[in-house]
């Protein structure tokens, strides 16, 4: 495995599909899907094409993606595509979201790369972790080496949720103030890059956490799945399509008992 020819891939082909994103930025029209979320001709023309790109960099790969097929392949090497994560965002003009790439290796992530073309900012990471792969290991925004913050909970700290996770707000006072950005992957990925000590997604889906989960871990923060039961190694021939994962990051394994109280109704 040449791990700059990896990176090199993710960051050509989803910087690529991004320039085309930003042409159709706040222009297209939105459709709703079975689960309430939206998507624009723009998502399916990202998720055909950066399918086509892995297949023919990476014929012997499987694919999994958000836009088309749910179902986890065989093959050791997996790519999982979220080809616009933030479609609200992205629909109604506002610019956070972005397309990410995750590497699968035996149903684990063990790289992953995050693109967000409006504000500039790429995130790829490496974690082999029980893998036995010879790889690298790191987390990097913009080719710059990120870490999760070592910083205590205090009242000008942030802490990030989703739109199906305001009930903890009705547990005060909590102790960092609230953002909600509306992307998934970016949502996780600021703690990895030192900018909020946690955050929570209620519902994602495995698109929304493939890539994010090498960067997390590799950035130093603590991944804790909100269900029973890891989350990874995935099963060749599962439907991940209508699946959610519940999960929570935080920046250091002390703050596990800060937020994890706080977090626990949304497992109810």
């Amino acid at each position: 495995m040449h791990w700059p020819d990896i990176l090199n891939f993710a960051e050509a082909a989803t910087h690529s599909v991004g320039q085309q994103l930003l042409q159709d930025f706040g222009q297209v029209q939105a459709d709703e899907k079975s689960d309430g979320s939206l998507v624009t001709r723009a998502d399916r023309w990202a998720d055909e094409t950066l399918r086509g790109a892995i297949a023919q960099r990476f014929p012997d790969y499987g694919i999994l993606s958000e836009e088309l097929t749910h179902v986890f392949p065989a093959q050791d090497w997996c790519w999982i595509i979220d080809p616009l994560d933030g479609t609200t965002n992205f629909a109604r003009g506002i610019p956070i979201w972005g397309i990410s790439l995750g590497l699968l290796y035996q149903g684990t992530p063990v790289f992953g790369y995050v693109h967000l073309p409006p504000i500039q900012q790429s995130f790829h990471g490496y974690w082999p972790g029980d893998s036995g792969l010879e790889m690298p290991t790191g987390a990097f925004c913009n080719g710059r080496a990120i870490a999760a913050s070592p910083d205590a909970p205090s009242g000008n700290h942030f802490f990030n949720l989703c739109a199906r996770s305001i009930a903890i707000l009705q547990q005060q006072p909590f102790p960092c103030k609230i953002r909600m950005l509306g992307v998934a992957t970016y949502n996780l990925l600021t703690v990895a890059a030192g900018a909020t000590l946690g955050a929570v997604e209620a519902t994602p889906k495995i698109w929304d956490i493939a890539a994010v989960w090498p960067i997390v871990q590799a950035a130093g923060a603590v991944w804790q799945p909100l269900e029973p039961g890891p989350i990874f190694p995935l099963v060749p021939g599962q439907n991940y399509g209508d699946r959610p994962f519940p999960t929570l990051v935080v920046s250091q394994p002390a703050l596990l008992e800060v937020f994890l109280p706080r977090v626990a109704v949304l497992s109810k």
